[in-house]
């Protein structure tokens, strides 16, 4: 596998310095997809205002991580599935609610259900979703606002999912006690 640097602010490219500052005030410690994103500058800023901007959705914090370890399970991601567990606890998404995705068993309410379906077709058949995949979606209290909101969302975790997968990057120490694999197939 091809080694990717991990970046900190003394090997980080200038245009990168001021990002990885901006990791280390939000999560107090430069995350390892940051410091590898690093590498490319446009691509660790894109990442942080797409992460912003998913945090400012009409999404509440549990349907936030719905759809993002609903794509990150998909797309079995060793990194963000354990991360984003760490982001749900300290959110305070029910327990309940992350184990389900984690483990791809039912969530509790139709409503979650619903949005994890939806986020899956949008993921599996890459935005070709058939419009009753649509209604349903619509049916079970979303909008058109939310139809589109997924897709940011997956447009977030394509950048990060897919840097993890080349970079294979380490799980940092925070997260390690989340560690997650794939179901069996």
């Amino acid at each position: 596998m091809t080694e990717f640097t991990l970046h900190d602010q003394s090997t980080a490219p200038e245009a990168s310095r001021a990002l990885l500052d901006n990791s280390e005030q939000a999560f107090g410690m430069i995350p390892g997809l940051h410091a590898v994103m690093a590498e490319a500058p446009g691509l660790l800023e894109a990442y942080q205002q797409l992460h912003r901007l998913f945090t400012e959705t009409s999404f509440d914090a549990t349907e936030q991580t719905v759809i993002w370890q609903s794509i990150n399970v998909e797309h079995q991601c060793h990194y963000c599935v354990p991360a984003h567990t760490a982001i749900a606890k300290m959110t305070e998404v029910p327990e309940e609610v992350t184990a389900a995705l984690r483990n791809e068993t039912p969530l509790p309410t139709p409503k979650l259900e619903a949005l994890r379906d939806f986020t899956l077709a949008i993921v599996r058949n890459r935005g070709r979703v058939d419009d009753s995949d649509v209604q349903r979606f619509l049916e079970a209290g979303y909008t058109k606002r939310n139809v589109l909101e997924v897709v940011l969302g997956v447009s977030q975790k394509v950048m990060s999912n897919y840097t993890n997968h080349l970079a294979g990057t380490p799980i940092d120490a925070p997260f390690q006690q989340f560690e997650w694999h794939p179901r069996e197939a």
